[in-house]
């Protein structure tokens, strides 16, 4: 299992960012209910500036590799969740699997609940950047994103769409859904990037 906790030394912080407070709950937040998904016609687009555009099944999804990774989670309401086990698929092996093209600057996720959030293609391609479907040994519960969501460890975790079901990738910027309502763009934790300037 890799261990992805010392990530906040990357950062110059603490491994608690300011501003957090730690719990041992998992509170679940999201901008509507959580959605209803079936395991027979779900699927998984990867599209935009890539070499192959990817349909994937739920059962496509789970043969790609995958890793298990003890990460922390930082919500941009105040709290931080340490140790979590996550296991899924790399962001790097999602986009070599697609063949991501040179003019690829930028990524759009899209959920199944119509959430969408953005991040610079340099910041998408770590290994700590996971699509995962579980939770500390376990399916990742509906609530908290299952079938699959994005972990992003080294910002806010509304980069890190739940029931992610679509990559886009971007020849320009583009912003998502909380970003679009002022929440930072960048969303760096150590930072306290919780809002935007604009």
């Amino acid at each position: 299992m890799k261990d992805a906790t010392a990530i906040h030394e990357e950062f110059g912080g603490d491994r608690l960012p300011p501003g957090q407070r730690r719990t041992d709950r998992f509170p679940v937040l999201s901008k509507s209910g959580t959605p209803r998904w079936d395991v027979e016609s779900w699927e998984f687009t990867v599209s935009g500036a890539v070499e192959d555009n990817l349909a994937l099944s739920w059962s496509d999804f789970l043969d790609l590799s995958t890793e298990t990774q003890k990460q922390d989670f930082h919500c941009v309401t105040g709290w931080s969740r340490f140790d979590n086990e996550f296991a899924g698929v790399t962001f790097p092996t999602l986009a070599e699997e697609a063949g991501v093209e040179d003019e690829a600057v930028h990524v759009l996720f899209g959920s199944l609940d119509g959430y969408t959030t953005n991040l610079p293609l340099e910041e998408c391609l770590r290994e700590e950047v996971l699509f995962t479907h579980e939770l500390d040994g376990q399916p990742l519960p509906s609530e908290h994103g299952g079938p699959l969501r994005v972990v992003t460890p080294h910002k806010y975790a509304y980069k890190g769409a739940k029931w992610v079901d679509s990559v886009e990738f971007l020849t320009e910027p583009r912003r998502g859904y909380w970003e679009k309502r002022g929440y930072s763009n960048t969303a760096n934790p150590w930072n306290e990037e919780r809002y935007s300037s604009f």
